[in-house]
C-alpha cells in the first residue's frame, strides 16, 4: 500500500491534486521572501501606473550571483534600458531612456526605501549605492499636469 491508497483502488482527483501538492512542497517549495515580494509590488497598487515588460534579459542580469548585466524593459513608447554592477554589497544602475529626455527616475527597494534622479536631455541616468534587495524602477514622465508613470518588473539584486 502507497500514499495514493490501496493496489486496484481508484485514485480520486483530490487524492491526485494532495500528492502531488506533496511533492512540490517537498522539492519546489515557494520562496521564504514571497509574501514581501508580493506586498512590495503591490505597494504600487495606489498609483496609476504602467508596467514595463521584459525585453531582452543578457545572462543573469540582476539574478543572485551574477555581477553585471543589462536588462530592457519596454511599454508603448518607452524603451528602459539599465545596466546593473555590483560594487561589494551594492550596485550601480546605469540606465537609458528612448526616447531621450529629461525625466524623472526612482529606484525602490524592498525594506530600503527609494533613492531618486533625473535623466539628462540624453536620456541616461546613474544610480548609485543601490542595496541588494527586491527593487523596481519608476520613470516619471511628463509634468505635473500630466504626469504619467512607468514602473519596471521587480528585479532581484
Amino acid at each position: 500500500m502507497n500514499d495514493l491508497g490501496a493496489p486496484g483502488e481508484a485514485f480520486s482527483d483530490d487524492l491526485i491534486l494532495a500528492g502531488i501538492g506533496s511533492f512540490l512542497d517537498e522539492f519546489d517549495p515557494p520562496p521564504g521572501d514571497l509574501v514581501q515580494r508580493v506586498q512590495f509590488a503591490l505597494a504600487l497598487e495606489d498609483l496609476d501606473v504602467e508596467v514595463a515588460r521584459w525585453e531582452r534579459l543578457d545572462d543573469l542580469a540582476g539574478v543572485r550571483g551574477s555581477g553585471t548585466g543589462t536588462i530592457t524593459f519596454t511599454v508603448s513608447d518607452l524603451t528602459v534600458m539599465i545596466n546593473l554592477t555590483k560594487i561589494g554589497k551594492l550596485h550601480r544602475i546605469d540606465g537609458w531612456l528612448v526616447p531621450a529626455g529629461q525625466y524623472g527616475v526612482e529606484v525602490r527597494v524592498a525594506e530600503h526605501g527609494t533613492s531618486s534622479t533625473t535623466a539628462d536631455e540624453g536620456g541616461r541616468f546613474v544610480l548609485d549605492n543601490v542595496p541588494r534587495g527586491t527593487t523596481q524602477i519608476l520613470v516619471h514622465l511628463g509634468d505635473v499636469s500630466c504626469r504619467r508613470t512607468v514602473v519596471t518588473p521587480t528585479v532581484v539584486l
